[in-house]
This record gives structure tokens, C-alpha cells and sequence, in this order.
């Protein structure tokens, strides 16, 4: 590769790869589409191989294009974290986070301590509602950023994170083995929900609702006391539950993508650092089964 590869054309090409669209990605990057047609096509000619395939209306990576995935995703972050290290001890001022209680737990100790240790002198606002609520006001510029779930199809900003979707049970109680399967999951919305649902279906297993709550907190304490089983992403798996697979009778569920959106309104000047503590926080963490080992 005898040419430097461009910051900016990388970090439009990491927002095609995440939302599988130039169209998408324009959106993301506050870009034209013909503007990030051409950066790409600058950045295959830096790079000598081509970067994309056509998989219907979407834009497929090669194989090379694959192997210069994870290479931007480092060096569009690292340049971040070494322009924020000279403007993030002067800013200050009030930012407004959103997460859903799902990801609260687990996710804000780890990003409010890393933001704080950089921007002593700011104020961070955070609202915890489901992500469908979280998107609307996004939209509406109530809120800076949100941490949700990204669902396929809606264009949902950047993927930060990718865990498994698990099916959970009590570590003491066998409910798993009731018929019909006491659940304890969100509302008829949910993707989460609408997966367990499903997989159910296909394999003609019978089950019931038991309890259905937008509060993680809620379903986590129905799994816990042996209640009803559940699905939760890797990273919300806490003590006291169990993890059932194939061996079960539990078939394996589809990927949890978590998203990271951010407003068009008139964003805050600590939208970018903030995204950036959220990244690389989110990078670092550990799920709970590795944690316990």
C-alpha cells in the first residue's frame, strides 16, 4: 500500500460496512451520496483493490474490503482519542445521554467514569427509556446520543457492539423444563421478544407470557427467582442466572447489535467526545461469563 489512507474516507467507509448502504452511511457522515461514492472510489484506488460488492440494494464488503475493516475502525478511533486529548480539558457545558435500562448497568459506570476523568466541568444528562422512544427523541433533538438496539432495515446509526442473544433461566430452578415455558419478556415490540417468539414457533414448543415489562430490572427478577425464562445479550447476564443452549432444547438466537445514534439538532460540542468514551468503553467490556472465570 504505497499511499496514507485517509482518515475521513475510512470513517465513511466503517459507516457503509456498519449500515450495509452509501445512502445510509451519507446520512451518518452529514455527506452527499455522490460525495461518499467518490471517497470510496478514491479510497480503492489509495488501497489497489476494490472494496465493495452489489448484494441487491446493498453494499456487500470483499474480501479485502473485510480485512481494511478492522484496520479503520482502529484508526478512525485512535485519531478521535488524539484529537480529543487536546480539546476535551476546556470543554464544558451539558450533554444529554440516552440508554435503555437493559444497557444502563452495564454499560454507563464504565463511560460516565471515562468521560468524567476527561471533562471534569461538564454535566451529563441521561434519560432511560426503550430505545423505540430513545429514537424518536433523537429525532427530535431532545437528546445528544442514544445507546439502543440497532434494528436491521430502520438505518439506525452505527453499530458499537455486537453480543449474543442467550436464552436465561434461574441458576437455581429448573422453570426451563415446564410446559408451557413460562417467559418473562418486553412488550409485543420488542425485537428481543419477537426472536424468543419465534424460535419457539419453529420448534413447536409450547409457552406462555408470564410477564411482559419494558424494565430489564423487572424481567431480570422474574428470571432470578425462578419464575420464567428469558433472553438477554451477553453483557446483561448477571448472577444468579443460568444459560440455556441446544443441550436444552433452546435454539440459538440471532446477534444483539447495539447502536449508537446521535442528533442532527443542533448537537452538543461534547456529542463527538462522549461517542468516542461510549466506543472504546463498549470495546473494552467484558461479558459477565468471562468476568466470572
Amino acid at each position: 500500500m504505497a499511499h496514507v489512507l485517509d482518515a475521513d474516507q475510512l470513517k465513511t467507509f466503517v459507516a457503509i460496512a456498519d449500515t450495509g448502504s452509501f445512502t445510509r452511511a451519507a446520512e451518518i457522515v452529514f455527506k452527499t451520496q455522490s460525495a461518499v461514492s467518490m471517497q470510496m472510489k478514491r479510497l480503492e484506488e489509495r488501497v489497489g483493490r476494490p472494496l465493495f460488492g452489489r448484494d441487491g440494494r446493498h453494499a456487500k464488503l470483499t474480501e479485502d474490503g473485510e480485512r481494511l475493516l478492522d484496520y479503520a475502525r482502529r484508526i478512525v478511533r485512535l485519531n478521535l482519542e488524539c484529537v480529543a486529548s487536546f480539546t476535551e480539558a476546556d470543554l464544558k457545558g451539558r450533554i444529554r445521554l440516552g440508554v435503555p435500562d437493559d444497557y444502563a448497568d452495564r454499560y454507563l459506570p464504565e463511560i460516565l467514569a471515562r468521560f468524567a476523568r476527561s471533562n471534569p466541568r461538564t454535566e451529563v444528562t441521561v434519560v432511560c427509556e426503550p430505545t423505540p422512544m430513545l429514537a424518536d427523541r433523537i429525532g427530535s433533538g431532545d437528546i445528544d446520543l442514544a445507546i439502543i438496539t440497532h434494528v436491521e432495515g430502520r438505518g439506525q446509526g452505527e453499530i458499537i457492539r455486537i453480543e449474543p442473544l442467550l436464552w436465561v433461566t434461574s441458576a437455581r430452578h429448573c422453570v426451563h423444563e415446564e410446559d408451557p415455558l413460562p417467559l418473562a419478556l418486553g412488550r409485543p415490540t420488542c425485537n428481543w421478544r419477537q426472536a424468543a417468539v419465534e424460535a419457539l414457533e419453529s420448534k413447536g414448543r409450547r409457552f406462555r407470557v408470564l410477564y411482559a415489562s419494558w424494565n430489564s430490572t423487572a424481567v431480570g427478577a422474574a428470571v432470578v427467582a425462578g419464575l420464567a425464562v428469558s433472553v438477554l445479550p451477553e453483557s446483561a447476564v448477571r448472577p444468579g442466572m443460568r444459560i440455556l443452549g441446544p443441550a436444552e432444547g433452546f435454539s440459538t438466537l440471532p446477534s444483539c447489535k447495539i447502536g449508537l445514534l446521535r442528533t442532527r439538532h443542533d448537537p452538543s460540542i461534547l456529542s463527538n467526545p462522549l461517542a468516542e468514551h461510549i466506543i472504546q468503553s463498549l470495546d473494552n467490556l467484558q461479558s459477565f461469563k468471562v468476568a466470572a472465570e
